[in-house]
């Protein structure tokens, strides 16, 4: 199902507020809810991806799948088909070395880890939680043989892995979650990484309006912002307009050394 995207939407105002709560009454309940934990959280994570990873522990132990955006199985299965076609079509091969920044419990991962060649995947997410329950997806999918990489990381500097190795480097609903300066410390490392003629995909939520975030959990940037950004780290990126075909709720980017 399509997702119509509202661009210019400023999330943190009243007015917008009290209008969503008027058209979404059953989601006032909700709201306050994820605020109040949210809240309490950030006093006891001031750093965000302390914060963010308690997020994810919170959500993650009430649906794993829920915790990486899919409120019903179906649509966990749909969100991961959706990314692995869309590289399938930009040609996503087997010997092809992958790296998914974000890889959560491998809602698409497990299709690029079928996909590529044994060892050729490799995943990093800041939260245990949810790898706990990507090596439980990767095991309901007998997938074992393909000797994926799953790792646990604290930041985006990506220092562990070596330099030209990665033909693409793909973040689902990651810079939808992050401040600039998190977003700026990838672009300032993924040039080293990626193999001659890679690419990094990312989505984002766009608008063309203010820009802004609401409960430091979604994060709402204009594209030139962030094509402006990879440049200044020597990066050049271009607004794929193909994918706005998927009907996804996010953008995305494409960036190359």
């Amino acid at each position: 199902m399509a997702t119509k995207k509202n661009l210019v939407a400023n999330r943190t105002t009243l007015t917008h507020k009290v209008r969503y709560a008027a058209r979404n009454p059953a989601r006032i309940g909700p709201y306050v809810r994820r605020a109040a934990r949210d809240s309490w959280l950030r006093l006891k994570h001031p750093d965000h991806v302390g914060y963010y990873r308690a997020v994810m522990a919170s959500d993650t132990a009430r649906n794993p799948e829920a915790a990486v955006g899919s409120q019903t199985h179906d649509r966990w299965l749909a969100l991961g088909k959706m990314q692995f076609d869309y590289l399938a079509e930009h040609g996503l091969a087997p010997h092809h070395t992958m790296l998914d920044i974000g890889c959560g419990n491998l809602r698409a991962g497990w299709r690029f880890i079928e996909h590529l060649d044994p060892g050729h995947y490799y995943g990093i997410d800041i939260s245990p939680d949810i790898l706990i329950s990507a090596k439980q997806t990767l095991a309901r999918q007998e997938l074992q043989g393909k000797l994926p990489h799953l790792t646990l990381t604290q930041d985006l500097t990506l220092d562990f892995l070596p330099d030209a190795y990665f033909d693409v480097v793909h973040a689902h609903s990651v810079f939808s979650h992050s401040p600039m300066e998190i977003i700026e410390e990838c672009f300032a490392h993924v040039g080293r990484i990626l193999a001659p003629g890679g690419f990094f995909d990312f989505t984002f939520d766009r608008t063309e309006g203010t820009e802004h975030q609401v409960l430091r959990e979604d994060f709402y940037y204009r594209t030139q912002t962030l094509v402006d950004l990879a440049s200044r780290h020597g990066l050049k990126a271009r607004f794929m307009e193909d994918w706005e075909h998927f009907g996804h709720g996010q953008s995305k980017i494409r960036v190359t050394a």
